[in-house]
């Protein structure tokens, strides 16, 4: 990276048919929409990483889970119970 008067230089590669259509409207400030997307993205991604997750809701998920499934016998099959509600739609 370059760096110019307290900003960085960096390069984006992308292809002609694109270039193409960035000419076809010069009024964008490409630069900008470029620097905004990245700062955007830097966003989501600090956002993600400061998300907690809540382990006993978790645990309490998987208990239902296992609960659910003894209830069954091991017998219920969602495949099988979707193909039968779709069968009697017709």
């Amino acid at each position: 990276m370059l760096k110019v008067s307290g900003l960085a230089l960096i390069t984006v590669r992308i292809d002609d048919r694109l270039k193409e259509k960035m000419k076809s409207v010069r009024h964008v400030n490409w630069s900008e929409v470029i620097r905004a997307a990245i700062v955007e993205r830097i966003s989501i991604e600090e956002s993600a990483k400061q998300r907690s997750v809540d382990w006993s809701l978790i645990e309490r998920a998987i208990e239902d889970q296992d609960r659910l499934r003894a209830k069954t016998s091991g017998t219920w099959s969602g495949t099988e119970e979707i193909r039968k509600w779709r069968d009697l739609r017709k």
